[in-house]
């Protein structure tokens, strides 16, 4: 049975002060009333303006080669951005997937034609990016997806339907996941390939799909004999599962996956301090100590995409004992400092407290199932 060990890290002196810097510049930001701080910001808090002063910090891409406008720094400092991003609840929606795995895929499958084209404007803040996965009957099942891509002269002719797309209304193009070649019952994760469809296209139509509480990030993308160039497929045509799979590491793999309630945490923590109250300071000690260990985890992952190591096994466990962990935030908190959850109250912890409860049932469904993570753990455990 394969053992799964992550490296542990310690900061240098110099990534201590790189976090300094930003975490100066996140505070003189709230401070100006920039922004207003957000439970899981990281999908549904947008602000271009935002996004833009962060590319003009050189703090989108900052992995990405110089050649393209990135800094070429290290996964780590990638890792601290992100990190004091989430804390302060910031509004980082509007690029985050593009930064994430968007860029990463294109510096990886990409031509140099591509390259060009989207880095420079991603590492600006300038370029936003959703993923076409789910279907409305290939959720899980997403091998069993029904979008199709047909040859033309010059490219190719997309007609589906993607479901779920974080973004799609804020985002300028969509990586999409389509049938270039029929099925193949002997291969089911054969025959699909990844297209860049911009979503200004004719043919494709988005159309939101809203929370109970008005708010609106998810979305149904239609496309109807959307016309994709050619110079738009991304890596080889019928490599597109195993680009995919790469493309979910860098998802699955982040503190997004720890810090979506930290915000309440943090709130929560504060008053239980003005209020004295120690018996909730000591349960909060438990949330803070099972955050400690995750995020050492979620570090030791970030450690290990600095050497180019595998690392999608850890990153579905990460994830999965993330998810509940960020769930399990909200409910212990509610119940220690009881309130009137109010998703646009002026009293920021009803506030912050109203968003974990409300988004907290899709932190363990988004990128991946609980379930369809814990079969990719068994499996690779038990295969090594």
């Amino acid at each position: 049975m394969r053992q799964l060990q992550l490296p542990a890290f310690e900061f240098t002196e110099e990534q201590k002060e790189f976090r300094k810097e930003v975490r100066s510049f996140l505070q003189a930001e709230q401070q100006k009333g920039t922004f207003d701080t957000h439970a899981d910001s990281w999908l549904s808090a947008y602000s271009e303006e935002f996004s833009k002063k962060l590319g003009a910090k050189g703090w989108i891409g900052i992995t990405f080669p110089k050649k393209y406008g990135g800094h070429a720094r290290s996964s780590i400092d990638r890792y601290i951005i992100t990190e004091e991003l989430l804390a302060f609840g910031a509004p980082v929606a509007s690029h985050w997937f593009a930064d994430r795995q968007s860029g990463p895929l294109l510096l990886k499958f990409g031509t140099e034609e591509q390259k060009e084209f989207f880095i420079p404007k991603i590492v600006k803040g300038e370029c936003y990016f959703s993923i076409g996965l789910s279907e409305p009957n290939s959720g899980s099942d997403l091998a069993s997806l029904k979008t199709t891509a047909e040859k033309v002269d010059g490219g190719w002719i997309v007609n589906g339907m993607k479901t779920w797309t974080s973004g799609a209304h804020h985002s300028h193009y969509m990586i999409t996941l389509c049938r270039t070649s029929p099925q193949d019952p002997k291969n089911r994760h054969g025959g699909m390939s990844q297209l860049i469809i911009d979503l200004k296209s004719d043919g494709v139509t988005i159309r939101p799909i809203q929370f109970l509480t008005g708010e609106h990030h998810f979305n149904e993308v239609f496309l109807e004999n959307v016309f994709v160039p050619d110079n738009r497929v991304v890596g080889e045509v019928g490599n597109g599962w195993a680009q995919g799979l790469t493309e979910l590491a860098f998802e699955r793999s982040g503190p997004e996956r720890i810090l979506s309630t930290f915000p309440l945490l943090e709130e929560a923590i504060r008053l239980l301090k003005e209020k004295e109250d120690h018996r909730g300071l000591m349960e909060a000690a438990k949330l803070v100590s099972r955050m400690w260990s995750l995020r050492n985890m979620s570090i030791g992952i970030a450690a290990l995409l600095e050497e180019k190591k595998d690392v999608n096994l850890a990153a579905a466990l990460v994830k999965d004992l993330g998810n509940s962990f960020e769930q399990h935030v909200a409910e212990v908190i509610r119940l220690l400092l009881p309130a009137m959850p109010r998703k646009h109250a002026e009293d920021e912890y009803a506030r912050l407290l109203a968003e974990s409860i409300l988004h907290g049932p899709g932190f363990t469904i988004r990128g991946g199932t609980t379930e369809i993570l814990r079969g990719i753990v068994g499996k690779g455990v038990i295969s090594a």
